[in-house]
């Protein structure tokens, strides 16, 4: 309990950054590289707010229901984000935090729950089955945001000694393409949602019965009302969204004043800041015992980013960017997907886990992290 008001407390102490950000945007009129770091810090307890609030809506709903709550509105932040950033036509920088938020909630969020969970507790254990459902969707994210990349890089690339036809007429094929596979990655999504609430609740209990008898005793009924915590959420969500835009106005110019690409700040730095949610609330359940929470957590948030807010922004981009966007992805970004899905299937398979397969998710994090720092900018 002593950690968690620490991180709480943490927090809430960097809630002065946002009328920091304010001053510096309206009154001071700050450079945007000042004004990027000021509004990433300040969303992160924003986003840790939210996860707070989520968490004690999950109280009151259930654990199933509970966990897809905590998973959704701990992508709000990064859903947010990436829709300013939608708007303002940055493409590549909303599919790198896509990109960055897949990859961070799937090594560094379960990384680091297992890691300290592993460290307070020898052996923590999962359900199976879920877990290996979890990776085969996983699986399907990484195939439908794979093709149109491989599909639009076989076509440009034979067509780029003939002219420029050829490439534009890859870019539509792929354009085209990526609407028809957002639309079945959305269908896929909400079918595994009547799997896990309607169908086969029973995969999904165990998350219940640990966080109710685990090791880490009983747990106190919601110290928020539903009406409370909704309304946190709501204005939470709303100081995110103004962040956002702030934030999302800077990005480039912050990217080049401080020697970062702008696939590194997307990939690691948005993601970081719009994960804040994820990672306090899955580390902190897993040093609690609880990894099936966990797991549920890092794995059905990184399936919400691919399933459904991804193919998501790809239909808003139609309404609200100056121009569609694709699910094409760089191949360092498609690899580095492809790459995380697989490790944290082979690591998950067994339904159990220990501190030095935290280490491992970790090591494999940051080696794509220092891939994406050398990209040249």
């Amino acid at each position: 309990m002593a950690f968690r008001l620490n991180v709480d407390n943490a927090l809430l102490l960097l809630l002065i950054f946002i009328p920091i950000t304010l001053v510096l945007e309206y009154v001071v009129h700050a450079s945007p590289t000042t004004l990027f770091i000021t509004s990433a810090v300040a969303i992160v307890p924003l986003a840790g707010i939210m996860g707070k609030s989520t968490e004690m809506l999950a109280e009151h709903v259930g654990a199933g229901l509970g966990g897809l709550l905590n998973a959704t509105f701990g992508n709000a932040a990064e859903l947010i984000i990436a829709i300013f950033a939608l708007e303002a036509g940055l493409h590549d920088l909303v599919k790198a935090s896509l990109t960055g938020s897949i990859i961070g909630n799937l090594l560094l969020v379960f990384g680091l729950g297992a890691l300290l969970g592993g460290l307070k507790f020898r052996r923590q254990v999962f359900n199976r089955t879920a877990a290996r459902l979890g990776a085969t969707l996983l699986l399907l994210s990484a195939v439908g945001l794979t093709i149109p990349s491989l599909l639009h890089f076989t076509r440009g690339g034979t067509g780029s000694a003939s002219g420029a036809e050829p490439v534009a007429d890859a870019a539509m094929v792929s354009g085209s393409l990526s609407v028809e596979i957002a639309a079945v990655l959305i269908v896929c999504y909400v079918l595994s949602l009547v799997f896990a609430f309607t169908t086969h609740p029973e995969l999904y209990q165990g998350a219940s019965h640990h966080e109710d008898h685990g090791e880490g005793g009983p747990v106190a009924g919601p110290a928020w009302s539903k009406g409370k915590s909704f309304a946190i959420l709501l204005a939470a969500a709303a100081f995110v969204g103004w962040m956002s835009e702030i934030l999302v106005g800077g990005a480039e110019e912050a990217a080049h004043a401080l020697g970062m690409n702008a696939v590194f700040v997307g990939v690691i730095v948005v993601a970081l800041v719009g994960n804040a949610a994820e990672h306090s609330t899955a580390v902190l359940v897993a040093l609690r015992n609880k990894m099936d929470l966990s797991l549920q957590i890092a794995v059905g948030s990184s399936l919400q980013i691919a399933l459904f807010v991804a193919p998501l922004l790809v239909f808003l981009s139609y309404a609200i960017g100056p121009a569609p966007m694709d699910l094409v992805f760089t191949p360092l970004e498609v690899a580095a997907v492809a790459i995380s899905v697989i490790v944290v299937g082979q690591i998950s398979g067994d339904g159990e886990t220990h501190w030095m397969e935290g280490v491992l998710l970790l090591g494999v994090y940051v080696l794509l992290g220092l891939a994406f720092f050398n990209l040249p900018a």
